[in-house]
């Protein structure tokens, strides 16, 4: 194998998802980076591994659709799509895992491919190649011959680092991060610094690998790494004192950054969402403020209320929206914390200070920040919490006051209370092999609602959603057993099932997606319980779940005037309403 070969990432690839042990996979990538010499090499390595086919700050994206890469696979192997592939997808819950089993088991397909042992640089020179182009067919033809140099497993990694998804290895960019440090000899605190003011892990590679931690800097427009939550069940609090609540807004987590008349937003993930929402980059420009960097939520916010989530996917990922979409789905940017001020980073200070920074410019340039309240005992908790939920918000956060921004981590200064958006009762379709700890179990599920009496579909039951958590490791045992009298296919590391065994799913949430054949899918759905008293016709239906997401829709919801989630220090909402046109 030639070194530093793109076969040579995927195969490391293949082996971390191999690996049960975190730590295990953390040295096995440690000791790939320490085969590099070359800086490019390496940073492409990480930068593959981590981010995908381009870094964060590119602002580049290989932006191609799955329909476009499985046509093209089942073109490849010469099989057809609707008939053959779409069911083999289905299977194994994964468009990039039924491409490399097809190409590797279909003769034709063997016999169009001589693996070239392509290096990490001209992967990259592929990507550029299908970022340069616009129509389907010119990227299924930069496709057809990027595979034809491919083995099954490097083909489907390309694709997946392509798609800017998961690797789905169990090793994100956090794993990527611990890798450098043991790689290389640093405190994983300075590389994560290095990586949070940088804003790309192939850069942060190679400060790391030439001993330059010291020399990263912070640029505006860059992409910070988001702090993240942990969920108060798993992080029992007994002692709330210090905590600072606010509403935990049912809308889109962005970064805003400022200089000027320059706004860019950007998502949770890092991409580019600016194009999607004009009034806010209006908004801003209109306030004369400092370079500054904002940390906060993107809302629907109409007739004095923050509406679902759902009507805000209706402005994401639109390129130029309309005057009409934007009318019908005003948004607003809540800020609830500050990054940058002052012409320099300020996650090193505490919370409290931060928010003080904030205030002051909520002040002087009439923005909107959250309310925030000082809990004093449980019961004050639980008449916030409800407060929340009537607004139509999801809960509560709980912030430290004397925390740091701990970008990219989940610890205990920031907790966030929520009730689950519901339960279905759902049958097992499929069973996906475990990886890492779970390797030997199938413990990743396909679960299904009832379409049987649904004129709309010929099948008994349609999926709606995937769960691998929520169990025992007896319960996963006792599934395990039972699914070996179930399975009636196999795909690879995918069972077929008979559908018998009946999960009530719990989920945060219920969003339309014309993806799926339900047209719905479930926000972090997990078991709640395996209900073996159950049998398949107690299932709940398709028109359950849509009756539930209507109901979510329609619900009634507490006005901002009495008791508001957010507030503008010298500006009423219907000044900002009246701004934002």
């Amino acid at each position: 194998m030639t070194e530093n070969s793109f076969q040579q990432l995927a195969e490391i690839a293949q082996q971390i998802n191999e690996t049960r042990s975190t730590n295990a996979k953390i040295s096995c990538c440690a000791q790939y980076f320490q085969s590099f010499e070359d800086d490019q090499n390496l940073k492409l390595a990480a930068q593959f591994l981590g981010e995908g086919a381009f870094s964060s700050v590119s602002g580049k994206r290989a932006t191609i659709g799955s329909r476009t890469y499985s046509t093209c696979a089942a073109e490849f192997c010469d099989i057809d799509y609707e008939k053959v592939f779409k069911p083999c997808k289905t299977a194994l819950g994964s468009a990039s895992e039924a491409i490399e089993k097809l190409i590797h088991n279909i003769e034709v397909a063997r016999k169009k491919r001589e693996p070239a042992q392509l290096s990490l640089r001209e992967i990259q020179s592929i990507y550029e190649d299908i970022y340069s182009v616009s129509s389907r067919a010119d990227k299924q033809d930069i496709l057809r011959n990027a595979w034809k140099q491919m083995t099954p497993v490097e083909i489907k990694f390309f694709i997946r680092i392509m798609t800017r998804g998961s690797l789905r290895i169990g090793f994100e960019v956090r794993s990527v991060v611990s890798a450098l440090a043991e790689a290389f000899g640093k405190h994983i605190d300075e590389v994560r610094y290095a990586h949070m003011i940088t804003g790309s892990i192939g850069k942060t590679a190679i400060l790391c690998k030439n001993d330059n931690l010291d020399e990263a800097t912070f640029k505006l427009f860059h992409p910070l790494s988001f702090m993240l939550a942990s969920p108060i069940e798993s992080r029992a609090v007994e002692n709330l004192d210090g905590y600072i609540a606010e509403e935990k807004f049912d809308g889109m987590r962005a970064q805003a950054h400022i200089s000027g008349q320059q706004v860019e937003l950007y998502s949770r993930d890092l991409n580019d969402i600016t194009h999607s929402f004009p009034e806010i980059v209006q908004f801003f420009v209109k306030r004369d403020l400092p370079d500054v960097v904002f940390d906060g939520e993107i809302c629907v916010f109409k007739n004095d209320e923050i509406l679902p989530f759902q009507l805000l996917q209706k402005r994401m990922g639109r390129k130029k929206p309309g005057k009409e979409i934007i009318e019908k789905y005003p948004v607003l940017f809540i800020s609830y914390d500050l990054l940058y001020h002052d012409n320099r980073p300020i996650f090193e200070k505490e919370l409290r200070k931060r928010r003080n920074l904030l205030t002051k410019l909520s002040q002087n340039h009439d923005l909107p920040i959250t309310n925030q309240f000082e809990v004093t005992d449980r019961d004050h908790l639980d008449e916030l919490f409800e407060r929340a939920l009537a607004h139509g918000n999801e809960g509560l956060m709980l912030k430290k006051g004397d925390s740091t921004y701990e970008y990219g981590q989940r610890r205990k200064s920031w907790l966030k209370v929520k009730k689950p958006g519901g339960t279905l009762d759902t049958v097992m379709m499929y069973a996906h092999a475990g990886s890492g700890k779970r390797g030997g179990y199938y413990s990743d599920f396909t679960l299904g609602i009832r379409v049987a009496e649904d004129e709309r579909y010929e099948e008994e039951f349609i999926p709606i959603g995937k769960a691998y958590g929520g169990y025992t490791d007896e319960e996963m045992k006792r599934i395990n057993k039972r699914i070996k009298d179930l399975t009636v296919e196999k795909y690879g590391p995918t069972l077929g099932l008979i559908p018998e065994i009946v999960i009530e799913l719990e989920f945060d949430d219920i969003q339309e997606n014309k993806r799926t054949k339900a047209n719905y899918s479930l926000r972090l759905p997990r078991f709640k319980a395996i209900r073996w008293d159950l049998n398949p016709d107690d299932a709940d239906t398709l028109k359950d779940v849509e009756r539930m997401y209507q109901q979510k829709i329609s619900r009634e919801r507490l006005k901002q005037e009495e008791n508001p989630s957010f507030y503008i220090e010298s500006l009423d909402l219907e000044t900002v309403r009246d701004d934002k046109g």
